[in-house]
């Protein structure tokens, strides 16, 4: 079983910088894409930015430019680096992993419990 812990939420006014890190523990043969979804209230969750073991990355249009992951695969940590951010970014955080058990098994999902994201003057 694996397990995401996630940690770097709080407030902030908009244009300040928060920075997000997530760390895998537990029993896994490898970790392929690591990436951060959100949720604001009212709305669906939705990507904000993957990184496979390779380091590709992928982001959505709206933080391009002003977001950054990255991950320490000998820590099994994924960090996502918020500049400039705006209220709209306001939204609970979320964590997730891809990961093979074992050698020979599929590819399994784990979400973390979310962190908590605020913008506000």
């Amino acid at each position: 079983q694996v397990q995401l812990v996630e940690s770097g939420g709080g407030l902030v006014q908009p244009g300040g910088s928060l920075r997000l890190s997530c760390a895998a523990s537990g029993s896994f043969f490898r970790i392929n894409a690591m990436g951060w979804y959100r949720q604001a209230p009212g709305k669906q969750r939705e990507l904000v930015a993957d990184i496979n073991s390779g380091g590709n990355t992928n982001y959505a249009d709206s933080v391009k430019g002003r977001f950054n992951i990255s991950r320490d695969n000998a820590a099994n940590t994924v960090y996502l680096q918020m500049n400039s951010l705006k209220t709209e970014g306001m939204a609970v955080y979320y964590c997730k992993a891809t990961y093979k058990r074992g050698w020979s098994s599929g590819w399994a999902t784990v979400w973390g419990q979310g962190t908590q994201v605020t913008v506000s003057s």
